[in-house]
């Protein structure tokens, strides 16, 4: 009854021609997933590479201090950031105190130190959660540091030890990776590479930034024809074409980018992606992940859409996809189970706040 409850509340612009946008009110409601799963330690999928049998017995909490919860350790990581943007954009949320008290509790200088310590304290940890759970941790610091407020910033130096562990792993991976992985899941390239150098860009690590930018480029830059007609996979969460152009966006220019959009997409493709996902078992771990390809694709859609020229027959288009998938996905999040409890409401704030 509660997830009926929660779901009747949500405004009627959802079902309407408004805008879907991130209210105080849908704020709320969204909150309370990350609120309720950040401590929540089972179900748990650890990802842990067992090398020893005294291994075996150590718990998601053991493992990973601040990041056990929300089912998986990257679900935990973007749950944070979800409540740190949240406080920051809206402090005055019926729910801040709440959300304030469980930030505080995580980002413990103990428990940070801690992650960072994870991912060298056994044989094959430096390869966890390469690079989806990257990427978040990335995006995670990134809101703390352009935040100007004192618990940002405390929290921010309390998390360093771990983002500087995330940055050393991904200078070390880039020059060894060959290929770009073109998934529809976790382990997606062109994902990992826009939020990196978003970040890249607000620390001001030039050096990081250009040797992403030179691997986006040298990935994509020659894609013509993708074959997004193709798409998407049984449980894909991320359009692997768009993720390619939202990444593209980001270091090109505006008409630069206009042009190879035009060669990367044929009519068919277009088309195809436009296409609402059908999601026959909201309560299916895998199946739910189409609930969030309707996110991921409306924040590509956003941000394709503002980067390319006016006039451009793409720009108003895909700004309304964008909110046509809002509107199909965002009365979804209160019908399923766990299986989209513990995420799902971090990809929608990403869509509705995307700029």
């Amino acid at each position: 009854m509660k997830k009926l409850f929660l779901f009747s509340l949500f405004p009627m612009m959802f079902f309407s021609q408004q805008v879907p946008e991130l209210t105080d009110e849908v704020a709320v409601k969204l909150a309370v997933m990350p609120l309720k799963c950040i401590r929540q330690e089972y179900p748990n999928k650890t990802a842990h590479i067992i090398n020893r049998a005294e291994e075996a017995q150590l718990t998601p909490r053991q493992l990973h201090p601040t990041f056990y919860g929300c089912f998986d350790w990257h679900s935990s990581v973007h749950g944070h950031w979800m409540l740190v943007r949240l406080l920051k954009t809206k402090p005055h949320l019926a729910n801040a105190a709440e959300i304030e008290r469980i930030l505080d509790e995580s980002f413990t200088e103990e428990s940070l130190k801690a992650e960072a310590a994870y991912f060298s304290k056994y044989p094959l940890s430096s390869t966890f959660e390469r690079t989806y759970g990257w990427a978040w941790l990335l995006k995670l610091d990134l809101e703390l540091m352009t935040w100007n407020d004192p618990r940002a910033q405390k929290w921010h130096r309390h998390l360093k030890p771990l983002t500087d562990e995330i940055l050393y792993l991904w200078e070390h991976l880039l020059p060894k990776l060959t290929y770009p992985n073109r998934t529809g899941v976790h382990p997606n390239t062109a994902f990992a590479l826009a939020f990196a150098i978003d970040w890249a860009r607000a620390a001001n690590e030039k050096e990081f930034e250009h040797s992403l930018i030179v691997k986006a480029h040298d990935f994509y830059m020659k894609d013509r024809n993708t074959p997004a007609y193709l798409e998407p996979d049984g449980s894909d969460f991320f359009s692997p074409s768009l993720e390619i152009a939202d990444l593209m966006r980001r270091i090109m220019p505006s008409e630069e980018f206009a042009n190879w959009l035009d060669d990367f997409y044929e009519k068919r493709s277009i088309e195809n992606i436009e296409a609402l996902p059908v999601v026959s078992d909201l309560n299916d771990y895998l199946i739910v992940h189409l609930v969030g390809l309707s996110f991921s694709r409306a924040w590509c859609m956003k941000g394709i859409s503002r980067s390319l020229p006016a006039g451009h027959p793409l720009k108003k288009r895909f700004a309304k996809d964008a909110h046509r998938f809002l509107d199909n996905a965002l009365p979804l999040l209160f019908r399923g189970n766990y299986g989209g409890d513990h995420w799902l409401a971090s990809f929608a704030v990403y869509a509705l706040d995307e700029e």
